[in-house]
C-alpha cells in the first residue's frame, strides 16, 4: 500500500478515511477497485431504476434550491404515516446528535460502549461528562438492561442513549426490555434511542421493534432514525428524529435553514412509489447476513458475534494485528474493511464487516484465509505472531449454539 493511503488512516480519528479519499489516494489501484465492507450501506437502495431516475434529473437537482425543510418534512411524514409536529429532518443523524448535545444536554450521558463515535465524542467536545458503561465480552457484547439502569443511577447521569441495534456489535434489545428501560429511567432529562439500523433487524414476534409511537407520547423520549444508512444514501446526509412535539420543535426551531439538500428531496419524493422495493432490499440483506456470517464462521480463529445490523462484528486471533489486517486486505485484495482500534470499549482485535453480496464476501474470506492461514494451518508470521491456526466446522457449530441459527 502507498503511503499516502496508510498516512489516511493515521490521520483519521474515531472514523476511518472516506471512500473519496481512499480512492483518490489510489487504494485497490492493482485489484480492480475497492469492494467496501466499512460503510454500512444498504446495497440493494436505490435500485438501478431509481438511479436512472436520480441522474434524469441530475441538472434539476444541482441546479436548483430545495424545498423548504418543513415541505419535505411534511412529504416524509405522510410516506411514515408520522405527525410532522412531532418530527426535525436533519442534514444526517450526526446533525441531529450535535443539536440533540447543544440543547439538551446538560452536564452528564451515559452510553454503552463500544458504540457509534460521535454518541461519545459529541458531548466530550462540549464539555459534557460522559458515563462510559462497558459492554461485556463474555456476553458477546449483550446489553443488560437493569445493569445499565443501576449504572446510570450510581453515575447520576443525567442523559441515557441506546443504540437499538448497536454499532458496532449488532446487538438489539426487545421492544419489551427497552420499555421496561424507559420507564426505570422516566425521572432522567432525556433518553435517546437511536434506531440508525433497525430497519435491518429481524421482527421482534411479528410487531415493529421501533418505539417511535411510543417517543411521541413521553415527555423525555427521543428516536433518531437515519434514512442514509437504510436507503444505502450515505452521501446524501438525511436524517431525522421523532419525539413530543415540545422536544421535536425545540430541535427543529434550532436547525440551520436550508439544511436539507435538493438530492435528499428528490429521493424522499421517491419513497411513496418504492416501499416495496425497500422491503424487497431488507430482505435480501437479512439472507446476505446470514450466509455472510456463515462463511466467516468457517475460518476458525475468527470469532463472529450475533448481529441485527447490515454488518457483522468480528474478533481476530489472539496477536492478530487488525491494522496489519486492514492494511493488507486494502492493499493486496482490494478490500477495505473497519479496524475498530479507535472506537472507544473496543481494540484492534475487533474488526466491523458490512453486510454486501456473496461474491464480495467471498472476496473477503479468500483475503482473510490467505492472511491469516486456511484449513491447512499456514501462518502469518507479521499478523500472528508466528502462532499457526486453522479453519474448520468448530466455530460454525459454536455460532449455532450461540445464535440458534
Amino acid at each position: 500500500m502507498s503511503g499516502s493511503v496508510v498516512s489516511l488512516f493515521q490521520g483519521s480519528t474515531a472514523h476511518s478515511p472516506s471512500y473519496g479519499q481512499l480512492t483518490r489516494a489510489g487504494a485497490g489501484g492493482d485489484s480492480g477497485g475497492v469492494v467496501d465492507f466499512c460503510i454500512p450501506c444498504n446495497p440493494y437502495f436505490p435500485t438501478p431504476a431509481m438511479l436512472d431516475a436520480l441522474r434524469g434529473r441530475l441538472h434539476e437537482i444541482l441546479t436548483y434550491y430545495p424545498s423548504s425543510a418543513e415541505h419535505i418534512t411534511a412529504e416524509l411524514c405522510q410516506v411514515l404515516g408520522l405527525n410532522p409536529a412531532t418530527v426535525a429532518m436533519g442534514n444526517g443523524s450526526t446533525e441531529l446528535i450535535t443539536w440533540i448535545d447543544h440543547l439538551l444536554v446538560r452536564e452528564s450521558l451515559a452510553v454503552p460502549v463500544p458504540t457509534f463515535g460521535r454518541w461519545t465524542d459529541q458531548p466530550m467536545e462540549t464539555g459534557k461528562r460522559v458515563d462510559m458503561f462497558p459492554l461485556p465480552e463474555r456476553d458477546g457484547f449483550a446489553l443488560d438492561p437493569a445493569a445499565y439502569a443501576e449504572f446510570i443511577h450510581a453515575r447520576g447521569s443525567r442523559v441515557a442513549v441506546v443504540c437499538n441495534p448497536n454499532n458496532p456489535d449488532g446487538g438489539l434489545l426487545t421492544r419489551r426490555s427497552l420499555l421496561t428501560l424507559i420507564d426505570e429511567l422516566r425521572h432522567l432529562d432525556l433518553i435517546v434511542i437511536d434506531e440508525s439500523f433497525l430497519d435491518f433487524a429481524d421482527a421482534d414476534g411479528g410487531q415493529d421493534p421501533s418505539l417511535v409511537q411510543e417517543a411521541v407520547l413521553r415527555p423525555n423520549v427521543i428516536v433518531l432514525r437515519s434514512l442514509g444508512k437504510n436507503f444505502g444514501l450515505h452521501g446524501v446526509r438525511f436524517g431525522y428524529l421523532v419525539a413530543n412535539p415540545g422536544l421535536a420543535g425545540r430541535v427543529r426551531t434550532a436547525l440551520p435553514k436550508w439544511n436539507l439538500n435538493s438530492f435528499a428531496e428528490t429521493v424522499v419524493f421517491m419513497l411513496r412509489e418504492h416501499r416495496q422495493e425497500y422491503a424487497d432490499s431488507l430482505r435480501q440483506v437479512t439472507r446476505d447476513r446470514q450466509e455472510m456470517r456463515w462463511h466467516l464462521a468457517r475460518l476458525r480463529p475468527l470469532t463472529v458475534y450475533p448481529s441485527q445490523g447490515n454488518f457483522l462484528y468480528v474478533r481476530l486471533p489472539d496477536g492478530v494485528d487488525g491494522v496489519a489486517v486492514r492494511d493488507r486486505l486494502l492493499a493486496e485484495h482490494g478490500v477495505l474493511v473497519r479496524e475498530c482500534g479507535n472506537k472507544i470499549g473496543s481494540s484492534s482485535s475487533f474488526l466491523r464487516l458490512v453486510v454486501r453480496p456473496q461474491p464480495d464476501v467471498l472476496r473477503l474470506v479468500a483475503g482473510l484465509e490467505s492472511l491469516m492461514g486456511s484449513g491447512n494451518g499456514v501462518a502469518v508470521p507479521e499478523l500472528i505472531g508466528g502462532t499457526t491456526y486453522s479453519s474448520g466446522t468448530a466455530a460454525v457449530d459454536r455460532l449455532i449454539r450461540t445464535t440458534g441459527t
